[in-house]
């Protein structure tokens, strides 16, 4: 009987380049007192949210995604040609067939001669780009990519109840990429996810309403009590010990958890990104988004290792340790 054989698997892959995208229109938090019994004050103590950014009426998660997707492969020097898989991560998009993978590799004009990349959307919510990227580097590891492009991109505007002050508060639009590539030594840790099927119900975009809602009070407790736990799986995985992580790049779904969570990983001293404040709660975007606009700013070290996790809807979680880009940031310095 004939046995199986595979392509030499590469090694591991690493962080190419990062991109971002964000709506033109900025909401602060005093447009959201004229639309509800809220105060700026009150958003700023239980989220730490000053602004979001909203997206038009013809402007939807693809759009963003885009958008992302060809900054992120101007940053890596990596021609779109080259791309032979797109993972994007997204709870809003608009078209249940294409997915909004394929219709990226579409505006990037790939596809049209005899073989495209391949194109997945995943729906994990708010661990979604984690999930993605995951995806990505266990295809390359495998040998069915070379290169891939990971997308997180959300418009959680339109699937937001602007009379529900507990919600409307946090949601945001936004979009982040990331070009990564084979390597010869592995520089993106193994995922760690799951689930929680218990809290299944609490983050919900469902029937009847089609809006977003939350039993906010468990998903703080469940991050409170259990992301710690994971995000030191995460850790542990990669062959790492907590001391050696520099930059905390988590969801961006509250202050009053990013916080608490980089002080019981230990990591409250160093680079703890908190785009939270100026972007909102973004969804399966906001760790890429954060993660771009803070690189490009000159906000992250070069290559050195970066947790980054993400939790939510589903009720999923995943995370990994990525080294950063080992090239100079856009900002060239690497001092903060």
């Amino acid at each position: 009987m004939k046995k199986l054989t595979f392509p030499a698997p590469n090694a591991g892959s690493e962080i190419l380049g990062l991109g971002h995208a964000q709506p033109q229109r900025v909401m602060d938090n005093h447009e959201l007192e004229n639309m509800m019994d809220t105060s700026d004050a009150w958003i700023r103590q239980r989220t730490g949210i000053v602004t979001r950014h909203i997206a038009g009426e013809d402007e939807s998660a693809k759009d963003l995604a885009i958008t992302a997707a060809r900054m992120a492969l101007e940053d890596s020097g990596v021609a779109a040609e080259q791309i032979d898989l797109v993972i994007v991560a997204t709870t809003t998009a608009v078209e249940r067939t294409p997915n909004t993978a394929g219709r990226v590799a579409q505006a990037l004009g790939l596809g049209t001669g005899e073989q495209g990349p391949g194109v997945i959307d995943v729906n994990t919510a708010c661990s979604g780009f984690e999930y993605a990227l995951g995806l990505a580097d266990q295809s390359i590891r495998t040998g069915s990519a070379k290169y891939a492009l990971v997308i997180g991109s959300e418009t959680l505007s339109k699937a937001t109840d602007w009379t529900d002050r507990s919600t409307a508060v946090l949601t945001a639009d936004g979009a982040g990429a990331m070009v990564i590539g084979a390597t010869d030594e592995p520089r993106i840790g193994p995922v760690v996810w799951g689930s929680k099927g218990d809290l299944a119900d609490a983050v919900l975009i469902s029937p009847p309403s089609n809006k977003f809602w939350q039993n906010g009070r468990e998903v703080l407790r469940w991050a409170l009590k259990d992301a710690e736990r994971h995000a030191r799986a995460a850790v542990q995985a990669a062959g790492l010990e907590m001391e050696d992580i520099e930059v905390l790049l988590s969801h961006q779904a509250n202050l009053r958890i990013i916080e608490p969570l980089a002080q019981a990983l230990g990591l409250a001293e160093k680079v703890v990104m908190t785009d939270v404040i100026e972007s909102g709660n973004t969804s399966a975007a906001s760790v890429p988004l954060g993660y771009s606009k803070w690189w490009h700013a000159g906000k992250i070290p070069s290559d050195v290792p970066a947790l980054l996790f993400g939790f939510g809807g589903g009720f999923t979680y995943a995370g990994m340790v990525a080294m950063t880009p080992r090239k100079a940031h856009s900002a060239g310095t690497d001092s903060l």
